[in-house]
């Protein structure tokens, strides 16, 4: 992946965040501790992560299993774009078992140690995760979700791949309504910076990846807004 040419010379604004060449706001550690502890007050059990996290490693290595519980978490966690129809469990499945080498090989990444050649294959794997979720049926047949590709990959494997919705990717400047693919690059970039100056903070939950606690910050700040 192209890395964004950001500076290295860091400003703090008036919310004490590090700005890096007006591109990337990263939260101070007082405002990131606060946005992941608004998401947990609110989301106190994070269920459905926790059941995805658990189903997709007690299936690992059977693509029929793995794929009946990505389908059904993604049909309840991404309810928005799956309300009216499907995609095909089939499809999934096959895109599980063409793309199975790069899957294992993510699984065992880091976005903390990636380099730029780690993520080639990860462009395509996007696209590949992306075709094979497009709504199967009904009256929104054909439409595709780069938020149930995100949710997917980032459960196949977690350290490497983050989370978005529409309100984060429109706050990161990444909306996806235009090349998706290539919009995740530049969102994956932006999450590895931050991850970077996040992880070196002391006494972080050890419960989640990093990447989960900058999207429990995230969701809290764009989507819901709690902060």
């Amino acid at each position: 992946m192209r890395l964004l040419q950001m500076s290295q010379n860091k400003v703090k604004n008036m919310a004490g965040q590090i700005r890096y060449n007006n591109e990337l706001a990263i939260p101070a550690r007082k405002e990131f501790i606060r946005g992941y502890k608004a998401f947990r007050a609110h989301e106190q059990r994070d269920a459905m992560y926790k059941v995805a996290t658990f189903l997709i490693s007690h299936f690992w290595g059977n693509h029929r299993k793995m794929t009946d519980a990505l389908g059904v978490l993604l049909l309840t966690w991404n309810q928005a774009c799956y309300r009216y129809g499907s995609f095909s469990f089939n499809e999934l499945e096959l895109c599980l078992n063409k793309n199975w080498p790069a899957i294992l090989s993510f699984r065992e990444k880091n976005i903390l140690s990636s380099s730029e050649s780690d993520f080639n294959d990860a462009t395509s794997l996007f696209d590949e995760f992306l075709e094979a979720l497009k709504i199967a049926e009904g009256k929104s047949k054909g439409n595709r979700s780069p938020v149930a590709v995100a949710k997917a990959l980032h459960l196949l494997a977690p350290s490497f791949f983050p989370l978005w919705d529409d309100k984060i990717a429109r706050g990161y400047s990444c909306h996806y309504a235009k090349n998706p693919a290539n919009k995740y690059q530049r969102f994956y970039d932006k999450m590895k910076i931050m991850a970077k100056a996040l992880d070196k903070h002391d006494n972080l939950p050890t419960d989640v990846t990093i990447l989960k606690l900058i999207d429990e910050y995230n969701f809290s700040k764009y989507t819901k807004k709690w902060i």
